[in-house]
C-alpha cells in the first residue's frame, strides 16, 4: 500500500459544523471552488458538441491546441507550437501523476515549495519517490533530481516569483538534469504584482527545453466542474507524456474540449470574472486587517494568506465562531502553522456577510 497522508479537509468537519450554527449561515472561504456562472459562450460550445459518440483524442483537437497557444501568446507573451499542447482532465490529476508519467521512482526526490498545494507531495508518494519541500535548491548541492515544481502565483500564499528568481530555477535545473514543472493556474489573477510564465523568453531565454507549464480553466473561466486544463512546454517532454497518457486512457471528453476552445478564445468573460474577484478582495482584505489579521504576500491569486499571530487552528476556530470557515495554513506545510488561507471564491452576498461579521 502507498503511504498517503489523510485527506486534510476531513479535519475541518467539526469547524464547518460550528460555522453552520451561525444564525446567518456559513460563509465558506475554505476551498477555492468557483461559485459564479459558467460563461454562456462556453455553455453553448459544450451543448453544440454534446453529440459526441466516439472516443475523444488524448492529444486534443487541433482547434483546442491552437486556442491554447493563441491565449498564451495574446495574454502572456509566450510562444509555443500548438503541437506541444496537451489537454488535461483538470490540472490536479496532472500534478498528482506527473512523477509517475515521467518515470520518477524510489530513491529519487521530487522538489516543491515549503508552503505548497498538498498534491505535489501526494504525487511524489504515488510514484514511490521521496517528496522534498524546500525553497532553497542550492542546499541540495550536486544532487541530480528528476523533477522540481514551482508555483507562481502560489497556492496558498499568493506570492509571485519574479522573472529573476525563475531564471535561477531554470538555470539550476538545467545544470542538474531536472525537469521544471510550473503550476500557473492563477497566472491571470495578478493584483499588486504581475505573474510571469516559466516559458516567457525573459525567464527561459527562448528555449523550453526541460520546462513544462500547467494551466487550468477552473478559476479563469469557472470550469472547475468541467475538469479542464492543459500542459505545454518542451515538445519532447510533451510527446513523451502524450504516449503514456494514450496508453492510460487519460482523455478529456470531446464536449469539454470544445468548451475549452471557446473559453480560451474569449477574453471578455475572463476579464469580467477577474473584476468580480478584485471587488471581493477589495472589501474582504481591509475587513480582515481591521479585525486584527495581517495579510502577507497575497499579491496575486484567489487567496489571502493571513495571520493574527496565534496558531492556525485557533484562528480557524475563532473565525468559525463567526460563521466563517477558512483553511488552516498547516494544510500546506509546517511553515504555515500560524497562518490561515482565506478564499475569495464566495458570492458577493457571502463576502459581504463575512465583512459584517468581522467588524
Amino acid at each position: 500500500m502507498i503511504g498517503l497522508p489523510d485527506f486534510p479537509w476531513d479535519r475541518l468537519t467539526p469547524y464547518k459544523e460550528l460555522a453552520l450554527e451561525h444564525p446567518g449561515g456559513i460563509v465558506d472561504l475554505s476551498v477555492g471552488t468557483p461559485v459564479d456562472p459558467v460563461p454562456d459562450v462556453v455553455r453553448r460550445a459544450l451543448a453544440d458538441a454534446s453529440d459526441s459518440p466516439g472516443y475523444p483524442l488524448t492529444y486534443g483537437t487541433e482547434r483546442l491546441r491552437a486556442a491554447a497557444a493563441g491565449w498564451l501568446r495574446r495574454r502572456h507573451g509566450v510562444t509555443v507550437d500548438p503541437a506541444a499542447v496537451l489537454p488535461l482532465i483538470g490540472s490536479k490529476e496532472f500534478v498528482a501523476w506527473l512523477p509517475t508519467l515521467l518515470g520518477v521512482g524510489p530513491g529519487r526526490r521530487v522538489i516543491f515549495p515549503e508552503l505548497a498545494y498538498p498534491t505535489y507531495d501526494v504525487g511524489a508518494r504515488l510514484a514511490g519517490a521521496e517528496p522534498y519541500a524546500t525553497d532553497g535548491l542550492v542546499a541540495l548541492g550536486p544532487e541530480r533530481v528528476p523533477l522540481v515544481w514551482v508555483n507562481s502565483p502560489s497556492n496558498p500564499t499568493g506570492r509571485v516569483l519574479p522573472a529573476e528568481h525563475l531564471r535561477k530555477v531554470v538555470s539550476w535545473a538545467r545544470e542538474h538534469g531536472a525537469v521544471v514543472a510550473s503550476d500557473e493556474c492563477y497566472i491571470e489573477l495578478g493584483w499588486e504584482e504581475e505573474p510571469i510564465s516559466i516559458l516567457h523568453p525573459d525567464v527561459c531565454g527562448g528555449s523550453h527545453e526541460g520546462l513544462l507549464a500547467v494551466h487550468s480553466l477552473s478559476k479563469r473561466s469557472n470550469l472547475a466542474g468541467y475538469r479542464a486544463g492543459f500542459v505545454t512546454g518542451d515538445p519532447a517532454l510533451v510527446k513523451r507524456l502524450l504516449e503514456v497518457r494514450k496508453h492510460a486512457g487519460m482523455m478529456v471528453p470531446a464536449p469539454v474540449q470544445a468548451a475549452m476552445t471557446a473559453a480560451l478564445d474569449d477574453d471578455a468573460h475572463a476579464d469580467e470574472q477577474r473584476a468580480r474577484y478584485a471587488a471581493r478582495r477589495a472589501v474582504l482584505r481591509p475587513a480582515l486587517e481591521a479585525a486584527g489579521w495581517r495579510i502577507e504576500h497575497s499579491a496575486a491569486g484567489l487567496y489571502l494568506w493571513a495571520s493574527d499571530g496565534t496558531g492556525c487552528w485557533d484562528q480557524v476556530r475563532a473565525l468559525a465562531g463567526k460563521g466563517i470557515l477558512v483553511a488552516p495554513g498547516e494544510f500546506y506545510g509546517t511553515a504555515g502553522d500560524r497562518h490561515v488561507r482565506i478564499a475569495l471564491t464566495a458570492s458577493d452576498e457571502r463576502i459581504g456577510a463575512a465583512v459584517l461579521r468581522l467588524q
